[in-house]
């Protein structure tokens, strides 16, 4: 307790410079906290957003269904179980995909017609107004909705018209005309760029392929129904089940985790070079400090201290830096991170065309283990650069130090 409170009043007798080092320290640590919460907060969100709108907490594939490659929609479609749909309920939600041309206002644009279940509640397209005209069979024209990307790139909105002109199961062309019923607003690229949405029985009907689907997905409850089924359980992601390929909520996750891990990777050398522009300055405050109080080390092994416990005092000092720093980073930053947290940060108008779900502001996530990681990473960090010149003292002479000589 002796050495703690003596490093403690030499650390305070440096006045300025302590704390110009501990601002330094804090600014670095605040920054570090911030960065890695926005970067959690992205992914909180890309995460949520994505399960919400596109994929669930899981999904039963067409084998050959691949996002990433239209051309394997042609085949990648296949019929459902009705003994499955019943089990699973609300719980699941098939939709179907189909390569398309729109020609909205005269002009040409390749698409994605999906056709979805207009009674699901699992996604959260809104089926609910295509699903009223449908049943008020607006005069045969398809009721659909896009997302306002595909609106903005077509020049549509809700009411307008367009033709439609696709190939059924049997290679045939076939043109109708769809009305817009909505157009909504998501943060996912993937369910609004170039796709249009129509109830999953027109689709069917129109491309001859009566009880088909490219892909089925499921909520949360309803892997938990197919798990708990006692005939026969979901295999592993990646694996058939009936003869639909099981992808889980990490398979689904894995490109948004895949940009994540990358974001990570460069926050995290950009938080050691804060860190160590922060430490350097404590380094070499330790050299100077062990430099100009040669003959007090003298006096203190003079007096009978053991070597280990001075350089256990000035390790402590510099410690105490980052103690001082982590206290004064609170008292300033946790006001500002609650408040970026309040307000969130708002995104650039163009970050939508990278392909990944961003909102229009990125809300930060502050875990406690992200908070004790960095705590941890500062005290550590500075008890190493402390202690790497004060180790020094141990090959110091007594009567070498009282005499105030060069180490």
């Amino acid at each position: 307790m002796l050495t703690f409170i003596l490093a403690f009043r030499n650390l305070m007798g440096s006045g300025k410079r302590t704390w110009l080092n501990v601002s330094v320290l804090s600014l670095a640590f605040v920054v570090i906290i911030f960065y890695n919460g926005l970067l959690e907060g992205w992914n909180v969100q890309a995460r949520t957003d994505t399960m919400a709108w596109e994929t669930g907490n899981g999904r039963l594939s067409h084998p050959l269904f691949d996002q990433f490659d239209p051309f394997t929609l042609a085949d990648s479609h296949g019929k459902t179980d009705e003994g499955l749909l019943t089990l699973l309920g609300k719980d699941a939600s098939p939709v179907l995909i189909t390569q398309a041309t729109a020609y909205p206002n005269g002009r040409l644009f390749n698409v994605l017609l999906k056709g979805i279940d207009t009674r699901q509640t699992l996604l959260s397209v809104p089926v609910r107004l295509m699903d009223s005209l449908a049943s008020a069979g607006e005069g045969g024209v398809i009721p659909a909705v896009i997302g306002d990307r595909m609106a903005k790139a077509a020049k549509l909105k809700a009411g307008d018209m367009m033709v439609v002109r696709w190939r059924d199961a049997n290679g045939t062309f076939d043109a109708r005309e769809v009305m817009i019923a909505e157009v909504f607003r998501t943060n996912v690229p993937s369910v609004d760029v170039s796709q249009v949405w129509i109830p999953l029985e027109y689709l069917r009907e129109m491309t001859s392929m009566y009880g088909e689907a490219t892909y089925i997905t499921l909520s949360k409850e309803g892997v938990a129904k197919l798990n708990g089924a006692a005939d026969d359980k979901l295999p592993a992601s990646g694996e058939l089940y009936k003869g639909w390929r099981y992808e889980d909520e990490d398979a689904l996750m894995h490109e948004i985790d895949t940009v994540i891990k990358a974001k990570k990777g460069s926050s995290t050398v950009i938080s050691m070079l804060l860190l160590c522009i922060a430490l350097l300055a404590i380094f070499d405050t330790q050299i100077l400090s062990i430099f100009r109080r040669q003959k007090e080390i003298g006096t203190y092994i003079a007096l009978g201290m053991t070597r280990l416990k001075v350089v256990g005092i000035f390790t402590i000092e510099g410690t105490i830096h980052s103690v001082l720093a982590i206290a004064l980073g609170t008292l300033w930053g946790m006001p500002l991170l609650k408040w970026i947290q309040h307000t969130g940060i708002p995104m650039p108008s163009n970050t939508d065309q990278a392909g990944l779900a961003i909102a229009d502001k990125i809300v930060p996530v502050y875990s406690a283990g992200m908070l004790l990681a960095t705590v941890l990473l500062v005290v550590i960090s500075s008890l190493v650069v402390s202690y790497i010149p004060a180790r020094k003292i141990s090959k110091m002479k007594p009567t070498e130090a009282l005499k105030g000589k060069l180490v």
